[in-house]
């Protein structure tokens, strides 16, 4: 395998324990290079161990990882050349300026003067930092912060940038901010590996999402092919009066004999339904016989967080053996128990 046609990530039976605990359980996981790979889970999924791997900061146990063609157990030089590592929360030295961040940083790459102040500015301009550049860190903003320490894993011009979730802890407005910045590497050239647990992250940024609970795979695929493994549509509707949802949604669920989910902001209740257009016929009957006025109703395809519920929620087979535990394809399922919920912020939590 070369590297110039090599997989970007490339784990086969991969697995980490600490001790006692298992944070990867023979993990199988294939992405191509080119595109942006997000890694979504809940919290103890084992996405931050899966990027501390690929860095080589953990050994694993068993199995096998390449990244870029190059084996972490024993090319992990090559492995830390290609790579560059934005983990959990920004480090970024708060008495210094933006730029003097970046030609520190630089340095610590080997970088000679002059070609660290290069490095520096060819960071600020992609990642739109000349404002703030001169300014000193602790005056930045949570997202300023961030794109900052974006930058600083930028200066060695790695292959692959690894994003451990970037955006958590900051406002709505400063995620944006790290969107746009992700976005402008990836249009540069630069591959991107990131793990959320923010739904709509991997909606805007990812070309390829892998779902993965208790150390293995539950589903990997675009979003395309995730949406369409769960094989169903959703029945969709917004009711004219707020004080209808409830009612509208037992109507829902009796039709369809799955959980509906209830926004009471925009008035609207869903549910997964298997019987397509007769279940939206059975269920148009069934509001009108029990007088619920809707504004509309209709079918549409699911959203990530409902192929997550979708695909966590058949994974709860508990009599399925280990041997019967299969690594994710585009429409796979694991049979390992999750215990996962969707918070109504698009959040993986647990409960």
């Amino acid at each position: 395998m070369t590297t110039s046609s090599a997989a970007l990530i490339e784990a086969r039976g991969l697995t980490v324990r600490f001790g006692t605990i298992t944070a990867l359980d023979g993990l199988d996981l294939s992405a191509p290079a080119g595109q942006v790979l997000a890694v979504l889970g809940p919290n103890g999924a084992g996405k931050t161990t899966l990027v501390r791997t690929i860095a080589t900061l953990v050994q694993p146990t068993s199995g096998d990882l390449c990244v870029l063609g190059h084996h972490v157990a024993d090319q992990a030089s090559q492995v830390r050349f290609d790579i560059g590592l934005a983990g959990q929360f920004a480090a970024v030295e708060p008495t210094m300026t933006g730029r003097e961040n970046l030609e520190m940083t630089a340095r610590l790459f080997g970088h000679g003067r002059r070609a660290a102040a290069a490095a520096a500015q060819a960071v600020i301009n992609q990642l739109d930092l000349g404002e703030v550049a001169e300014r000193r860190c602790s005056t930045y903003s949570g997202g300023q912060k961030r794109r900052l320490d974006l930058g600083a894993s930028l200066v060695g011009a790695p292959r692959l940038l690894l994003l451990d979730e970037p955006t958590t802890g900051l406002d709505p407005m400063s995620r944006r901010e790290v969107w746009d910045a992700v976005r402008r590497l990836v249009a540069g050239g630069t591959d991107v590996l990131l793990t959320t647990h923010y739904l709509d992250e991997a909606n805007e940024l990812a070309d390829q999402v892998v779902i993965i609970d208790h150390g293995r795979a539950v589903a990997s695929g675009t979003l395309a092919d995730l949406k369409a493994s769960v094989g169903r549509d959703v029945i969709d509707m917004a009711v004219v009066d707020p004080d209808a949802a409830t009612a509208a949604a037992r109507v829902l669920e009796d039709v369809t004999s799955t959980p509906a989910r209830i926004d009471g902001v925009n008035r609207r209740i869903s549910a997964v339904c298997s019987g397509g257009p007769t279940q939206l016929a059975a269920t148009i009957t069934r509001l009108d016989q029990t007088r619920i006025a809707v504004e509309e109703i209709g079918l549409r395809r699911p959203t990530l967080d409902e192929v997550f519920a979708t695909l966590t929620a058949s994974s709860t087979s508990s009599n399925a053996s280990d041997s019967a535990l299969q690594p994710a394809g585009l429409a796979a399922t694991s049979t390992t128990r999750s215990t996962s919920a969707i918070s109504s912020s698009g959040r993986i939590a647990r409960p």
